[in-house]
């Protein structure tokens, strides 16, 4: 049997490890797309707090594009991993030519996800920063290091699913990491869920406008609560 039905459920049964947060004014979660935002959406609700997305490309290594040379992110961050550039001796244009190619499908993505909304304000919060699940976790360390130049005051990385060295590893860039399983042979994402259907445009786009709606509606709640 599988562990999750759904990313939903994951992200329910994941939500419960962040209950002391709840209602705290000072936690934004982000979700990294596609799949992570489905989970991110059930932490959010859960605890009362904002839900964003956090488009990320990693800027491969121009013939080795799975090892990242740097990260581009939402908001117009961008991250050089310059000991990679100077130990293979890539030329800025060499860089900059494989950074507009992404820059490309980053900037359709946000357009496509957040359809006119700005970005979430993250600097000096808490930021629980979510994928569906990690394999490798080389898109969630360039998240992590992208996220970094927005200033938050604390990361904290959370998936249901990923290798115990995974995890080690990205301990090491974000402030904690929160993980339900870590099974010692990982195999694919998709292997711990009954339901590993992709995530589609039109479902991050449809659950980031409920969350907002959901939040405004919050908002005269808290007000009325603080009277």
């Amino acid at each position: 049997m599988r562990d999750f039905q759904d990313r939903r459920e994951a992200g329910r049964k994941l939500a419960q490890r962040f209950e002391h947060l709840q209602g705290d004014p000072e936690i934004v979660v982000l979700g990294l797309p596609r799949g992570g935002v489905p989970v991110a959406y059930e932490i959010a609700t859960h605890i009362g707090a904002p839900l964003d997305v956090l488009v990320v490309r990693k800027v491969g290594v121009p013939g080795h594009s799975e090892l990242a040379m740097g990260a581009i992110a939402s908001g117009g961050i961008r991250v050089i991993d310059q000991r990679i550039v100077d130990n293979l001796g890539i030329s800025r244009h060499a860089f900059d030519a494989v950074e507009r190619e992404e820059r490309i499908e980053l900037e359709r993505r946000e357009r496509a996800f957040r359809d006119g909304r700005p970005v979430v304000n993250v600097h000096g919060k808490t930021v629980i920063l979510v994928d569906d699940g990690l394999a490798t976790g080389a898109t969630m360390a360039a998240a992590v290091d992208a996220l970094r130049t927005r200033n938050p005051a604390h990361i904290i990385v959370a998936v249901p699913v990923a290798s115990p060295d995974t995890c080690a590893a990205l301990g090491k860039r974000a402030d904690e990491v929160v993980c339900l399983l870590m099974p010692d042979r990982m195999y694919a994402v998709g292997a711990w869920y009954q339901d590993f259907t992709q995530t589609t445009d039109d479902e991050v786009r449809s659950l980031l406008e409920r969350a907002t709606h959901e939040a405004g509606r919050r908002e005269p709640e808290l007000a009325t609560t603080a009277r």
